[in-house]
């Protein structure tokens, strides 16, 4: 790599990268993207069928696993079936999650623990698991963790769950961005406002339920629009490539400057 080529910066060509969530919105964004990019791509998702569509849209090699981080040894076992399909593990993208919306008297403590369990500790045990390999390969690797602009910015409408759960993954971001620096691994998360997705799609409609929402919504967005999948593919191919190995344990918000007024 040099500054006279620097695109040889974001080279994964031959990288491996294990996307949990694969079937989801952002995991289906990561793996376009990583593939297009010339990474050899092992997905997770519980929902065989729709990661099937993804891995479809996919160029170069994939792997499908029908698992999701939801225990320790699924955790171990998704990395070492990357592992037995390509030999290494260098990229680690966690966009599986989840979101309950509820009020905070309506919520169910049953609730609140399953969007904690999705969003936090299935992170951290992923996290847990991807670092070990790599510590062990001896070479640094990278992980991107999904936080959110709520992570930062609370919200009226009953995301108490979520809110805490995203400023927790946060908090893991940095925590092991200075726990796993000496070893040559990244940990970064990409924290999104709303873009583009099967959830999310009616508020893009040309409703007037959807237009009063979204003109509300777009009043605090200094960018003037809602997000697209493609706005989160250059801050994932960033800190998933060597153009980030001096940034660890960072939060960047794709938001459109959501977060900055």
């Amino acid at each position: 790599m040099s500054l006279s080529n620097p695109l040889s910066f974001f080279d994964v060509s031959g990288k491996v990268a294990l996307i949990t969530g694969a079937s989801g919105a952002f995991g289906a964004v990561a793996a376009e993207c990583l593939s297009g990019a010339g990474c050899k791509l092992a997905l997770a998702a519980g929902n065989a069928e729709a990661m099937a569509d993804v891995a479809n849209r996919c160029s170069g090699d994939t792997h499908q696993i029908v698992s999701r981080p939801d225990s320790e040894s699924a955790c171990d076992a998704l990395v070492a079936e990357t592992v037995k399909a390509f030999g290494r593990l260098d990229i680690l993208v966690v966009a599986s999650g989840m979101n309950k919306v509820a009020k905070i008297h309506d919520m169910a403590p049953e609730t609140f623990d399953a969007v904690m369990d999705a969003n936090v500790t299935q992170s951290w045990m992923m996290a847990r698991a991807a670092t070990r390999q790599m510590v062990e390969q001896g070479d640094g690797g990278k992980v991107v963790l999904m936080s959110s602009a709520r992570g930062l910015l609370g919200h009226p409408a009953g995301y108490t769950a979520y809110c805490a759960s995203k400023a927790a993954v946060d908090g893991i971001t940095k925590a092991l961005g200075c726990e796993l620096g000496p070893s040559g691994i990244t940990v970064n998360a990409i924290a999104p406002t709303v873009f583009r997705s099967p959830l999310t799609a009616w508020m893009f409609e040309d409703t007037d339920d959807a237009k009063a929402v979204r003109s509300g919504f777009l009043t605090r967005v200094p960018k003037g629009r809602l997000g697209e999948p493609e706005d989160l593919a250059g801050p994932l191919l960033f800190l998933s490539s060597a153009a980030s190995d001096f940034y660890t344990g960072h939060v960047l918000y794709a938001d459109g400057g959501y977060t900055a007024g």
